[in-house]
């Protein structure tokens, strides 16, 4: 019997679940690959939204004692700032990393495992490690910071906000501004030039360490190559130039409670521990620089017969006669071979000059040495062409020497890294101080490298500013007679170091800027210095403005050498005179002792003679911009007139713990006090001593 089959009694129509499955699966993988997609997207948008929206603008990066650093994403800038954020002390722009269009997040660290570390790396820019140095028994924190291009067209560059903070410190310029945040510099190497001839460039006395009136100092790391720019009123810059050598950008930031605190702090960085007095001496008589446009040694011989009678007659008492450098080889009679030693011998004898050896005079010295002279060619005949910079030439390296100007004619510089060069040069000093018994050697000419000049690539004895500091050791080498021009790193040697030129007008190029240069000086720990001639040298032309002159006199009267280029008989107003002799003789009877009792503190502590109104209100920000005014050590304000026409002035009195009394009137006046409209005549200097209330 055949079998019969079950009939199906529903409407649905028969289907198998393996059907099913593959029916959903056709009309659902649509969907779940969409849902899948939507839910990748969301993930994104929330991950973009914590980066941008939700996460904090700013990371803490290292914590100290009372400070921390701060990364600001959205600025690509860090900040230094006490912990409970009510202070910034500085702010800085990391112009290495990021670009307006991306931000940087910035919050891994990689040194992790140290609290007083960060590292970081930015892929195909730089790396970075940030360490903090807290000191025991210290009141600053410092932040070592440093840089390094991951490859060799990374520039690094880093910027320091000016905004509510003003700057000090750096290097002289043309025209100086105290502080520096209305300066204009364009990005250059950082090193010491002579404004005469580059009065765009950095001036004669520098060193890298900027001073900021929130409490903080920058001090760069001396041996790295380093550019600096300053934009007026925004920001100061440092900057490694991108090359093979990958070269870091490396600072260190310390912070504090106030300006002087952290300078104090930061000197004993800046210097060495152990600082050496020049010779006092230097103070006590001003510099007469002889007017003497001669051919001859006879004829200067003279002109200092001349001179030395008028100061006499004019009882403007002793005094040193300045010789400048050519005046110097004509009185000497250099015009001869007075190279000796093994390989040279002395052609011929010149004769004593005992009326110069009676005179207190200086001589003008340089490392140049003209190509016209028979000295030059002697020495490239008898092979010691090592004594000058020179490269090495053609196929047996024979020594060429590097041709420079000085002084408009064509020269060659003393190889300062070659010993017997340095012997021969003592040598010749020491023959001249048995011919002329001069007081002083004022040695001049280290600024310049005639390598960079040339585009050539220097020794790397001499790279930067390397040739400034052998010169101070050459000049420490002469004795404590020797002053120097330039100074950079050398403020503990014993010298004095003479300022720029300063044009004969009432500019920042000229009368107003001799306040802010002493202050700028002593701030860097150049306190001895010899400021440049009442009226202004950069000009050879004698000063007529009779103003111009006694207020330029007030002011020098009270710093530390006077120097006069016009003599002040070359006025036909006897009062120019008669205040010439005035301020000669406070000079060496009020500031000399003065300086001689802040020039002890300083030996021990580092404190600065010339002092800023700051140091005695360093919370004060009235005492911050004041460029007029300056402290002799803590007891002494002087206010001088600084502008043409003028019988009175504003003086701000700082610090209202103490009163002030003039010692003109011996009226007393309490700290903290603006004086408006102060009486200030032709000869007057107001100056204030400081009395505990």
């Amino acid at each position: 019997m055949p079998h019969a089959r079950t009939r199906n009694p529903s409407p649905i129509p028969e289907v198998t679940w393996d059907t099913g499955l593959k029916e959903m699966n056709e009309t659902w993988k649509g969907a779940i690959a969409c849902l899948g997609v939507a839910v990748f997207f969301v993930m994104t948008i929330g991950i973009i939204y914590w980066q941008v929206v939700d996460q904090p603008n700013k990371n803490w990066i290292l914590k100290g004692g009372f400070s921390g650093l701060i990364w600001e994403r959205r600025a690509n800038s860090l900040l230094i700032q006490t912990l409970s954020e009510d202070k910034t002390f500085v702010e800085i722009d990391v112009g290495n990393v990021g670009t307006p269009d991306m931000e940087v997040p910035f919050v891994r660290n990689l040194c992790w495992l140290n609290k007083t570390e960060f590292c970081y790396t930015w892929d195909s820019v730089a790396e970075v490690k940030i360490s903090l140095e807290i000191a025991d028994e210290s009141e600053t924190e410092c932040y070592s910071m440093t840089w390094t291009p991951v490859h060799c067209h990374v520039e690094l560059k880093d910027c320091f906000s000016m905004v509510n903070v003003s700057w000090y410190g750096g290097a002289s310029v043309h025209a100086p501004s105290w502080p520096i945040n209305d300066v204009d510099v364009s990005m250059q190497s950082f090193r010491v030039s002579d404004l005469r001839d580059n009065p765009s460039g950095f001036g004669s006395v520098l060193e890298r360490y900027f001073l900021g009136s929130s409490g903080v100092a920058v001090l760069v790391a001396p041996h790295i190559p380093l550019h600096v720019g300053v934009q007026s009123r925004q920001q100061f810059c440092l900057q490694t130039a991108p090359g093979m050598e990958r070269m870091p950008l490396q600072y260190t930031v310390c912070v504090g409670q106030n300006i002087k605190t952290v300078h104090q702090e930061a000197v004993q960085q800046l210097s060495v521990p152990f600082r050496e007095l020049p010779n006092m001496n230097v103070l006590r008589l001003p510099f007469w620089k002889l007017p003497a446009n001669v051919d001859s040694g006879v004829k200067v011989e003279r002109e200092l017969r001349t001179f030395s009678n008028r100061l006499k007659r004019h009882h403007l008492g002793e005094g040193v006669i300045s010789l400048d450098e050519h005046s110097t080889s004509l009185l000497s009679n250099m015009d001869h071979d007075y190279l000796n030693g093994r390989r040279r011998t002395l052609k011929r004898q010149t004769r004593d000059l005992p009326f110069v050896k009676l005179l207190n005079i200086s001589v003008t010295l340089s490392p140049y040495l003209s190509v016209d002279t028979q000295q030059f060619q002697t020495s490239m005949q008898d092979g010691t062409q090592d004594y000058w910079l020179s490269l090495p030439s053609g196929p047996q390296a024979r020594l060429v020497p590097l041709l420079t100007l000085w002084r408009g004619k064509y020269c060659v510089k003393l190889n300062i890294t070659n010993p017997e060069a340095i012997n021969w040069f003592l040598e010749r000093v020491g023959s001249l101080h048995s011919r002329l018994g001069m007081e002083y050697v004022i040695l001049e000419g280290g600024e310049g490298n005639p390598f960079k000049e040339q585009a050539l690539r220097p020794p790397a004895a001499l790279t930067g500013d390397e040739y400034v500091g052998l010169l101070a050791g050459l000049a420490e080498k002469i004795g404590d007679n020797a002053i120097v021009s330039a100074g950079t790193r050398s403020s503990h040697k014993p010298l004095f170091v003479r300022m720029s030129a300063l044009q004969s007008d009432w500019s920042y190029a000229g009368l107003k800027g001799i306040i802010p240069s002493l202050l700028h000086y002593s701030l860097l720990g150049y306190n001895f210095f010899i400021p440049d001639a009442v009226g202004g040298s950069l000009s050879s032309e004698l000063v007529t403005d009779d103003e111009l002159f006694i207020r330029w006199l007030g002011i020098m009267a009270f710093l530390p050498v006077l120097s006069f280029q016009t003599p002040p008989w070359a006025s036909e107003d006897d009062k120019v005179l008669n205040f010439t002799r005035v301020y000669i003789s406070k000079h060496q009877e009020f500031v000399v002792p003065l300086i001689e009792k802040y020039a002890e503190e300083w030996q021990v502590s580092g404190n600065p003679i010339y002092r800023p109104l700051w140091w005695d209100s360093p919370e004060d920000p009235a005492t911050f911009t004041i460029d007029d005014e300056f402290l002799i050590g803590d007891e002494v304000l002087v206010a001088p007139v600084t502008e043409k026409g003028v019988l009175q002035r504003d003086i701000y009195l700082p610090n209202s713990d103490f009163q002030w009394q003039d010692t003109n009137n011996a009226k007393v006046f309490d700290g903290g006090t603006l004086l408006q409209s102060y009486p200030a005549g032709l000869g007057d200097v107001p100056v204030f001593i400081r009395k505990t209330s």
